[in-house]
């Protein structure tokens, strides 16, 4: 069955407790934040694959035949260790931890630089465009 989480603006405690108890996974009142709403969907996602640790967690990271080894702090694309910066190697790992999601520009400038960005920064299309020559 997959997860199920409830949006919705009924917010007594009694409702709540229904609703889990009848089978929803997580319960969020409106308006929320759609920050807290990704996190929730993220960690109902892991419950859902149990016996699979996160990707955040995991040392090494795949995806066909790219892999990111964290403590090496290295990327190989097959045998060939891949020559990128440390700021590349950061936004391919959070790109690899958060696979199939649509992420935007200012939210990786956020987590990968930790700073607000300023109204034309091109650092995300650099990084990218340096990978995407290798």
């Amino acid at each position: 069955m997959d997860p199920i989480i409830l949006l919705t603006q009924v917010g007594e405690a009694g409702e709540r407790a229904m609703a889990l108890e009848e089978g929803a996974d997580d319960y969020l009142n409106k308006p929320f934040d759609p920050h807290e709403l990704a996190a929730r969907i993220h960690a109902v996602l892991r419950r859902a694959r149990p016996g699979k640790p996160p990707l955040t967690t995991v040392a090494r990271l795949a995806c066909g035949r790219l892999s990111l080894d964290r403590f090496r702090v290295g990327a190989w694309l097959g045998q060939n260790e891949l020559p990128l910066t440390p700021k590349s190697i950061l936004l391919l790992e959070y790109m690899m931890t958060h696979p199939d999601e649509l992420v935007s520009r200012e939210r990786l400038l956020d987590v990968v630089w930790g700073w607000d960005y300023p109204v034309r920064t091109r650092a995300v299309d650099t990084r990218v465009a340096e990978c995407a020559k290798l």
